[in-house]
């Protein structure tokens, strides 16, 4: 402790060298000037034993009031007079000499106010310290120290300092030699790039999707799009257009067993509208010779006729370019669907499980089975209302469009294939009925032969689902009743067509939900847009500089901020969050600032976002000539 004095009033006792004290490990050197330096012990204790024994320092007079030597300057009136040439204590500790602390000269006072008790310095006869022997003083009188390590406490008081064991702390304090050991040092923290793949790794199921859509819908919409934009393969021997329509692609095998209108083979296509470039799916009957234009008036009837679980219909027409006399049927497309009967009756191949080839239960499940009678008997009503019959209440002629979503397809065709048949469309609206029973029958026993055994299907359909679904089938198969109408089917199956009207308003909500994350892409995707017209533009005007001048430069620099950041080990930092969040900011146009830098770092710009944008609207104003 090099600067406190010891108080005039205390005691001093003075120990006199012993020979057990070991020698100073430093050589002594006799300095110049020694005759003309005051002796400290005058200095420190007002006299010097060793005066008239040979000291070699200069001693004043006794009755001298001013204890200076000749030509030595005044001491600072900041600190005592005897703690100008005051000895410097280093603990004796193994480690590397720690620099002393700074500390503010208004907490010196309160800091080294020790006791005033009496305590003991030892110095050889030539004034050199003794190390050894104040580190013992020390330790006997503890209590200045630990009034020293209070105050620090008090200071910090997440420090556990000892002022004669500094090694702990400073590897506490992660203290490398270069700081002060009383303050920590904040831990070093390496920026590493964020890796932002939105669409490869799964995200916890706990956390909402707020800024893009589910996977499983975008999964699914991403395969409708391939689907509908999948090119034919060659060899197909297919007509290049017929009737407006090309890019003839089969959506069922054309070999092997092969399905049937009644007495007609039938093959769906997708093809491509020349007027409107929609995809569309011709139902194409093969060898059929029309024999009356008025069998087509059925179809302006199905043309007209719009619900969400039929499958509209478009337009209807001979053609010979399929070499035959062949009847088209044109309806919507719905990319990826399926037929009921290869969702859910269709014998599936056999899958290893648990080391053993096991074949794959296909029963369906009782919530799926209700949603699909409520949908197909809405289908049903909303056809009988019109005056019309399905006709084609088939496993292989309702599609499943979605997530438990089913439709009707091929309406209107057998109307055309049977005009001059004439039958009377109550009696039609009966077997409607009688087509829904089996249908429901079949997708309980997973078994298009369940009818042929009916009291056994009935009882499988008992053991499986409850009784209210038996009763359905029970009701359909009756004997046709102009008492029997699909109105009395609602009547049976009230509490779920409560809970599907539910189950559709969430399923509302959730797309609804998906398309607020997906809203403001337009936005983004205009402002990318700008982007592209503005920067690195050749010429404009005749000035092959226009883009590196005025407030293109900005937008350039604004630019690199965004998408041409690097880390400090010089490697690029692909950050998507970092590119919508500046995007974003940058078309609201908000009032943040930041530094743009130039590319040879010889200058940047401080500038708002809002600044930037106006920057980009008056160049992008310019260029469109507005």
């Amino acid at each position: 402790m090099s600067f406190f004095s010891r108080p005039s009033s205390s005691a001093v006792k003075i120990v006199a060298p012993s020979s057990s004290h070991s020698e100073p490990s430093s050589p002594k050197f006799a300095r110049k000037d020694s005759t003309q330096r005051q002796c400290r012990n005058i200095m420190i204790y007002g006299s010097c034993k060793f005066q008239d024994k040979g000291c070699i320092y200069y001693h004043p007079p006794l009755d001298s009031s001013s204890p200076v030597p000749p030509d030595s300057p005044t001491p600072s009136a900041a600190l005592p007079a005897q703690a100008v040439n005051a000895p410097v204590f280093v603990p004796k500790n193994p480690a590397s000499p720690v620099p002393a602390p700074a500390v503010p000269s208004s907490h010196i006072g309160p800091i080294f106010a020790l006791s005033t008790g009496s305590s003991e310095y030892h110095y050889d006869e030539s004034g050199a310290y003794d190390s050894q022997a104040q580190q013992s003083d020390m330790s006997a009188n503890p209590e200045g120290v630990a009034n020293l390590a209070e105050h620090f406490q008090a200071l910090d008081p997440s420090m556990n300092m000892n002022p004669y064991d500094q090694v702990g702390d400073m590897h506490l304090m992660d203290y490398d030699g270069a700081m002060d050991p009383f303050y920590s040092t904040e831990g070093a923290f390496a920026h590493q790039p964020l890796d932002y793949h939105l669409y490869t790794h799964s995200r916890p199921e706990a956390l909402q999707q707020r800024y893009f859509i589910s996977d499983n819908v975008r999964e699914e919409l991403q395969r409708r799009s391939e689907a509908t934009y999948a090119a034919p393969p060659p060899g197909l021997n297919l007509p290049e257009e017929t009737q407006g329509y090309h890019s003839l692609m089969p959506l069922e095998s054309t070999i092997g067993e092969r399905r049937k209108f009644g007495n007609w083979y039938s093959t769906v296509y997708k093809a491509l509208n020349s007027q409107d470039g929609i995809a569309y799916v011709l139902r194409r009957i093969e060898n059929y010779r029309l024999n009356s234009q008025a069998a087509f008036s059925s179809i302006e009837s199905w043309s007209r006729l719009k619900h969400p679980n039929v499958i509209s219909v478009k337009e209807a027409f001979t053609t010979r370019a399929f070499n035959d006399n062949s009847l088209v049927v044109v309806y919507e497309y719905h990319p990826t669907a399926e037929t009921v009967f290869d969702a859910h009756i269709k014998t599936k191949a056999p899958q290893f499980q648990n080391g053993r080839l096991q074949a794959q239960t296909s029963r369906i499940a009782e919530r799926t089975l209700w949603s699909y009678i409520v949908q197909i008997a809405g289908a049903i009503k909303t056809v009988h209302d019109a005056g019309l019959a399905v006709r084609v209440v088939d496993p292989t002629k309702i599609l499943v469009t979605g997530n438990n979503r089913v439709r009707v397809s091929s309406c209107g065709i057998v109307d055309v294939l049977m005009f001059e048949a004439r039958q009377d469309i109550a009696m039609l609206q009966q077997e409607d009925l009688v087509m829904f029973g089996r249908l429901i029958l079949s997708l309980c026993c997973n078994n298009l032969g369940a009818v042929n055994n009916l009291q056994k299907s009935l009882e499988n359909v008992g053991r499986n689902y409850p009784q209210e679904i038996r009763n359905i089938i029970v009701y359909l198969m009756q004997k046709p009743s102009p008492l029997k109408t699909i109105r009395q089917v609602f009547d049976m199956m009230k509490p779920q067509m409560l809970q599907e009207f539910d189950e559709s308003l969430n399923a509302v909500d959730q797309l609804e939900s998906d398309l607020m994350s997906e809203l403001e892409n337009g936005r983004i995707v205009r402002l990318l847009c700008k982007f592209g017209f503005i920067d690195e533009r050749p010429e404009f005007a005749r000035d092959p500089r226009w883009s590196e001048t005025g407030d293109r430069y900005i937008v350039k620099l604004f630019r690199d901020y965004v998408f041409h950041q690097v880390d400090q080990n010089g490697q690029p930092v692909v950050n998507i969050s970092h590119v919508l969040t500046c995007l974003n900011k940058l078309d609201a146009g908000v009032d943040e600032r930041i530094m743009l830098v130039s590319r040879d770092e010889q200058s940047c710009l401080v500038v708002s976002y809002r600044e930037i944008k106006l920057c980009m609207e008056s160049a992008f104003s310019e260029l469109s000539g507005r």
